[in-house]
């Protein structure tokens, strides 16, 4: 089976910063730390109110990466498609955003604003970058994915990460859809040490982005180096399992 990666989103080391209005903890160490304990790459959002990521951390930690993916995440309007293009970062991940939310409660709505996305794939693939679109585990969603020319998918896992049922037959029934489509495949939101192996587990899925929960990992237990192996442990572990759930 194949390796999976882990891109580690660095969101909440910005919040923590934020909190006090200073420069510490520097979001940018906690990308390198991640690095260094075998993260495959770095995801952050930016977000229109700036909630936690800023613009000089995008262009910081792009620069900082070198080679190392870096994964933004945005919403797929002109202001962030400019910033993009000009920051150049391996990925882009378009997602759905709310000012009144706390955190991305679901899935892009791709097969209902194909005419308002297209553009934005268009201009991010012109400039080099690798599109993929955070969406909920529909089909609609991928075969709208897929006519707008995005190459990657990342499956929202919040409804299995919150235990309703039927989520993981979604998710594995999504994932097995998306190469016949020509997708990538990845998935990403509430995954955890206790709910990530099954998930980790599915042949087609070739890369997870976690966040909020190796972050809080690291305050409570070891710091985020101990959190990122013990991550990457268990999504080795995966791939040997032929048992699901």
């Amino acid at each position: 089976m194949k390796p999976l990666r882990l891109g580690v989103n660095i969101d909440h080391v910005a919040t923590v910063r934020n909190a006090r209005g200073g420069a510490h903890p520097d979001p940018l160490d906690a990308a390198m730390a991640a690095v260094r304990a075998g993260a495959d790459g770095i995801t952050l959002h930016l977000r229109e109110d700036r909630r936690h990521i800023r613009d000089e951390d995008v262009r910081r930690i792009r620069a900082a990466l070198g080679p190392v993916p870096m994964n933004l995440e945005m919403a797929a309007t002109a202001e962030m498609t400019a910033i993009a293009r000009a920051v150049r970062p391996h990925a882009c991940c378009l997602v759905p955003e709310r000012r009144e939310e706390v955190t991305t409660e679901g899935g892009l709505d791709a097969a209902g604003q194909t005419d308002a996305l297209r553009p934005v794939v268009a201009a991010l693939r012109d400039a080099g970058i690798r599109v993929s679109l955070f969406i909920d585990p529909d089909p609609a969603q991928l075969r709208a994915a897929a006519a707008l020319g995005a190459p990657v998918v990342e499956l929202h896992t919040g409804a299995y990460a919150d235990g309703r049922p039927g989520e993981f037959e979604r998710l594995r029934e999504a994932a097995a859809l998306a190469p016949t489509l020509g997708l990538e495949c990845h998935a990403g939101h509430g995954l955890s040490f206790g709910n990530v192996v099954p998930v980790a587990a599915l042949p087609e899925i070739a890369e997870l982005n976690i966040g909020h929960f190796l972050i809080g990992e690291a305050i409570v237990d070891g710091g985020l180096g101990a959190a990122v192996r013990r991550m990457k442990a268990l999504m080795r572990g995966a791939r040997g399992i032929t048992r699901t759930v």
